[in-house]
């Protein structure tokens, strides 16, 4: 077996951890009635007045030189994440972030098809590495998929009472429009995990590369609502819920947790990256039951064992992860 870059792999739970706060948040914002555009534009210009200081001042010594190929690859970075940001929320609107999480199961995929189609990854059925990513790559999907939709008998029973504010999560009446929406937003997160690695192959500054992004995303989001939002109340942040969730998605969401994941992606390349949209689930399900008196059931059991094991195969045949994207440097050595 290969050596595995522990660090990304630490990062990438932190990480998916985050993610699945920013959907509870992000649905309880918009449950609050606040615009998902608006929403969006808050976060990510939050999220760029944090890194604005902080990126260059951590990448001063050696900031590599900022070319017009890259700013506009930084440009084009912004518009797809804006536009999965977008299609997201408004999925996370119509569904649940519990459908949300499920549908980030198709990520990996997508991600390996676009890694091939682009020549970041190598598929050689004959090969036994490649062999062990596409069907680790299946197993890790599959085990997600049980999780979501197989139940079977329950091992732990969790005392829990109504509580309509709770009722939001689980509201399921818009779920093929919701399911819609996430499946484009998966789409989008693909093909932005496979352009940021591009991007950092080129241009090694990994919190510089995430703050133009938090900045175009900004700017984008910001013409956006100019067209879409009229009402001028939709950029009220009066309510208590609206303020903590830009604050939480500004802070762990856009600075972050794109942070973490961009930090990894230097280091392991996008496939890796995806391969944890799956562990999401099992968060979700993790924080239901100890947060919400979910009932832990045996299929939650059997997805998790399915989605480790999945994961395990997947890097039993890789070669050294760490470094694909930027050799031996590390953001260390950049400061």
């Amino acid at each position: 077996m290969g050596k595995v870059n522990i660090g990304a792999i630490v990062g990438m739970v932190m990480a998916e951890f985050a993610q699945v706060g920013l959907m509870i948040m992000g649905k309880s914002a918009m449950a609050h009635g606040m615009s998902n555009f608006v929403f969006v534009f808050y976060s990510n210009a939050l999220a760029s007045l944090i890194l604005l200081p902080t990126s260059f001042l951590f990448h001063r010594s050696q900031l590599p030189p900022l070319t017009l190929p890259i700013f506009c690859g930084l440009f084009l970075l912004g518009l797809l994440g804006m536009l999965a940001q977008v299609f997201g929320y408004t999925g996370i609107n119509y569904s649940s972030p519990t459908l949300a999480t499920a549908m980030l199961n198709l990520v990996p995929g997508f991600t390996f098809i676009f890694a091939i189609i682009f020549r970041m990854e190598k598929l050689d059925l004959r090969s036994t590495s490649s062999l062990a990513k596409s069907l680790g790559t299946i197993v890790l999907i599959t085990g997600a998929l049980i999780m979501t939709y197989y139940k079977g008998s329950p091992l732990l029973l969790t005392p829990s009472s109504y509580n309509p504010t709770l009722q939001l999560f689980l509201d399921k009446s818009n779920w093929v429009i919701g399911g819609l929406f996430l499946a484009i937003d998966c789409i989008f997160t693909s093909a932005w995990l496979i352009v940021q690695a591009s991007i950092l192959k080129r241009f090694p500054a990994e919190l510089i590369v995430v703050f133009f992004y938090t900045f175009f995303v900004a700017i984008q989001s910001a013409i956006l609502c100019l067209v879409v939002e009229r009402n001028p109340n939709a950029w009220s942040l009066k309510s208590n819920v609206k303020l903590i969730a830009v604050l939480y998605s500004g802070i762990f969401g856009s600075a972050f947790q794109v942070g973490i994941c961009t930090w990894c992606m230097r280091q392991t390349g996008p496939v890796f990256v995806s391969l944890f949209k799956p562990l999401g689930v099992v968060i979700s399900v993790a924080l239901g039951i100890i947060f919400f008196g979910d009932t832990f059931y045996l299929g939650s059991f059997i997805g998790a064992a399915v989605i480790v094991s999945g994961f395990y195969f997947n890097q039993s045949k890789r070669p050294l992860l760490r470094n694909k994207l930027g050799g031996k440097k590390s953001m260390k050595k950049t400061m």
